[in-house]
């Protein structure tokens, strides 16, 4: 007999109060799974209206179970399955903007958070201004229904001036420097070109907190809908599956004070969010793309795959040992510990987080992630060359087997046509490091010679070997 769909409790809902862009597996594990113990500790309107970009397919999946999904813990010891309720709506933003548009102009919303990737905010990661030749961008200054997750901020924003009302907060939950100062800036810059009264308005009125968020989630597979079947009995189309740890820090300064009771489930709310999100990029985000892209390039699938490997264990060490001296700890935080939980939660083996997800988009990710540390150290930073030069074997397309990589990059075609012409590792390194969109000038002087000292050694002993080389292993 087939398992019953899951479905939604006959129960009051909350009405909308956060719109949501991006609704991923991350957010839904994450942010939803905060804001509905939020509201289970302290009450509030704080329902979500989740927005999608691009694609149907989670709209889809979740509207015949009336938005409820399961979230699933998954711990070394086995996994912890709950269903999350605070969805109210998917709406699909290419089918009709003007209803996203309306969601976001109702006074009872009082955030609009994001979720959206780096290249989702159409921004030039080596200088963070707006890209205004992006095509998203080019449409939504000559189109007042937008395309791109900045234009539909600054458009919701523009009828809630004109309706005389506040403006929303603006709560960035993607992993970039400064991330609320950034969007900020995006969010003005675009506006003003728009109109600049509105500009002037929002820069009076509106609020865009700085936030850190921290929870491995890998992207839903077949067997994870199978497996959370198996575990509830019932059909769950769109399941999340997450680590157990969670780590939320938001700058509390929202419009008129309207937030969930975030403190209440243990959302560290802060006047300065800047330690927090400098550690975790550098630390987590940093070490988590140098262990994908070496860790594909050797033929590990995953994370847990790839630390379980003796080089790529004391790859990750070495990584923080060049990285930990460039970061100011947060109060309370002793940075050896949090690298020993970051390595406990990489080795976790029921997180198959894939190496070649994480890979994704390493153009827009490298200048946050790892560009800075190698800026700010005081010594040289050989293993973080190796990062690069893995990173830059990657994007030629081709594994050491001389099978096709599929690059998912904003500039993989770039990438394909800079390896066309290069003959030599040094030639490639060159090519790519002359690309301004992620190298600055100074980037792209400062890590010429390791970074091809690195490459050479990687295209002559292949990736293992020349980690293993660099760790002192081999």
């Amino acid at each position: 007999m087939p398992a019953s769909r899951l479905t939604r409790r006959d129960a009051p809902r909350p009405e909308t109060g956060i719109v949501h862009f991006g609704l991923g597996a991350f957010f839904r594990a994450f942010g939803c799974v905060y804001i509905a113990d939020a509201m289970a500790a302290s009450g509030g309107d704080w329902g979500i209206t989740g927005v999608s970009l691009r694609s149907a397919g989670t709209r889809d999946a979740l509207r015949n179970q009336g938005w409820a999904y399961t979230a699933v813990s998954l711990g070394p010891d086995g996994a912890t399955p709950r269903v999350i309720e605070v969805l109210d709506d998917v709406l699909v933003a290419p089918e009709n903007p003007f209803a996203v548009l309306d969601v976001m102009a109702k006074p009872t919303v009082k955030i609009v958070t994001l979720t959206v990737t780096e290249k989702g905010y159409c921004h030039h990661p080596a200088t963070g201004a707006l890209n205004v030749d992006h095509p998203d961008i080019l449409h939504d200054l000559a189109s007042p229904t937008p395309k791109s997750a900045i234009g539909y901020v600054v458009r919701g924003l523009q009828m809630r001036h004109a309706a005389g009302g506040d403006p929303f907060t603006v709560l960035t939950c993607d992993n970039l420097p400064n991330n609320g100062k950034l969007v900020r800036g995006l969010v003005l810059e675009l506006a003003a070109l728009i109109d600049p009264i509105l500009a002037e308005w929002i820069t009076t009125h509106g609020k865009f907190p700085g936030t850190m968020v921290d929870r491995i989630t890998p992207a839903t597979m077949p067997a994870d809908i199978a497996q959370v079947e198996q575990m509830t009995g019932q059909l769950d189309a769109a399941p999340v599956m997450h680590e157990p740890f969670a780590q939320w820090v938001i700058e509390d300064d929202f419009v008129g004070g309207n937030r969930p009771d975030f403190a209440a489930v243990g959302v560290d709310m802060v006047r300065d969010v800047a330690p927090f999100e400098d550690m975790k990029l550098r630390m987590l985000n940093g070490t988590h793309s140098a262990l994908a892209y070496a860790g594909y390039l050797a033929g590990h699938k995953t994370i847990s795959d790839t630390v379980a490997d003796p080089v790529f264990a004391a790859f990750a060490r070495g990584l923080w040992d060049e990285i930990m001296p460039t970061v100011q700890a947060p109060d309370g935080v002793d940075l050896p510990a949090y690298a020993d939980g970051l390595f406990d939660r990489y080795a976790n083996p029921n997180i198959r987080h894939r190496t070649w997800q994480i890979a994704m988009d390493g153009s827009q990710k490298l200048p946050q992630r790892i560009f800075g540390t190698v800026q700010d150290s005081a010594t040289s930073t050989p293993l973080l060359s190796l990062a690069i030069a893995c990173w830059m074997r990657y994007v030629g397309g081709k594994d050491e087997t001389g099978e096709l990589i599929d690059v998912q990059d904003p500039l993989a075609q770039q990438f394909q046509i800079l390896y066309s012409a290069a003959k030599t590792p040094e030639q490639a390194v060159a090519a790519l490091l002359g690309l301004r969109e992620i190298f600055s000038n100074e980037m792209a002087v400062l890590l010429f010679e390791p970074v091809t000292l690195a490459a050479h050694q990687i295209w002559t002993h292949g990736t293992r070997g020349a980690i293993a080389r660099g760790v002192g292993s081999g």
